[in-house]
């Protein structure tokens, strides 16, 4: 799929949807084959746990709070303004263990099947259905400890 030029408005999604993904509110920005963004909004206490995309890399910039992410067993913390790197392969999650909502702008390069896999997990709240469809689309979720 080819890149669609414009701009897509703050606060809003590309093609008008907003997902919710395990409570998370999720905006897609902009989608083709060699990439797709997406911001989220993590509430305090939101996090998606370690997990690898081992076709993917991918970047979080922090628009506004603080994260902590667990990179390939490792605990950082991103503020607003740093990017976050992670290669295809590394576990990584991120975490919202502030008191303030989070706001961050996501993307993966290649695309692959990280925005299907956001249409299914829409308003989807089986937990092992998540992971057994994130599976299915290219993302493995590791064992719960993955995430202490």
């Amino acid at each position: 799929m080819k890149l669609d030029g414009g701009i897509t408005k703050a606060g809003a999604a590309y093609h008008g949807r907003e997902l919710n993904i395990l409570g998370q509110r999720y905006f897609p920005k902009a989608s083709c084959e060699a990439s797709f963004a997406f911001e989220t909004n993590s509430e305090p206490g939101q996090f998606v746990p370690v997990h690898v995309h081992p076709t993917q890399d991918e970047f979080i910039l922090v628009q506004e709070g603080q994260l902590e992410l667990k990179l390939d067993g490792v605990w950082h913390t991103a503020k607003a303004g740093d990017l976050v790197r992670m290669p295809r392969g590394v576990p990584h999650g991120y975490f919202n263990k502030s008191d303030k909502p989070v706001r961050a702008l996501f993307w993966v390069s290649p695309a692959g099947k990280l925005e299907a896999l956001f249409e299914v997990l829409h308003n989807m709240s089986d937990v092992p259905a998540v992971i057994a469809a994130s599976a299915a689309h290219d993302v493995d979720f590791l064992p719960p400890e993955a995430s202490e």
